[in-house]
């Protein structure tokens, strides 16, 4: 399958529920592409089939909460590497490094073990979808926080109107979508 073969048949799974959370959003939901083992198998080898080149190679897996969690330790996994789960505050039980993060009401803050990663991993950064970039921003923080090198993001859905793509991609972090959706 071509990756534009690939991008439009995980698009033709992925479900619009309008109107959630709040009027006027076009709420994407992945969880149709987790419920067919097909689909679901499709998703991940897209990913994997990705990140076996060498030169994209990660040392570790860093997945966004929650979906993040779901797609990153399958793809580590199949990579044959570590899986790191960044968390929203007050979910991990050791030594953490936060950041926090604007959001459209508000803010929110995120946290990763002080022992996730070593100086100089290579770290691939994967979370569901990408709206205006603040989580993965904040996940690509820590991280090097930590030391470790963001070498891409990724996630399934990019909604490049909202801006957050671009602005990741402002900030230097190179990334890879394989869904994007025009309106929010």
């Amino acid at each position: 399958m071509s990756h534009l073969n690939v991008s439009q048949y995980l698009k033709d799974h992925i479900r619009t529920v309008p109107d959630w959370p709040a009027p006027g959003v076009q709420f994407r939901d992945i969880t149709p592409l987790l419920q067919d083992p097909k689909v679901f198998r499709v998703l991940i080898d897209a990913f994997v089939h990705r990140y076996m080149d060498p030169a994209l190679r990660p040392d570790v897996v860093a997945g966004l909460d929650a979906r993040g969690f779901i797609l990153g330790a399958v793809v580590a996994y199949e990579l044959n590497v570590g899986f790191v789960p960044i968390r929203k505050k007050g979910k991990l039980p050791f030594t953490t490094v936060e950041e926090t993060y604007e959001l459209e009401y508000g803010s929110a803050t995120v946290e990763l073990h002080t022992d996730a990663i070593r100086p100089g991993h290579r770290v691939l950064l994967i979370d569901d979808l990408i709206a205006t970039g603040g989580t993965m921003m904040a996940g690509k923080k820590l991280l090097e926080k930590l030391g470790g090198i963001v070498t891409e993001g990724a996630a399934i859905v990019d909604l490049p109107e909202l801006g957050g793509s671009a602005r990741l991609r402002e900030a230097g972090l190179a990334l890879h979508t394989l869904v994007d959706f025009e309106g929010h």
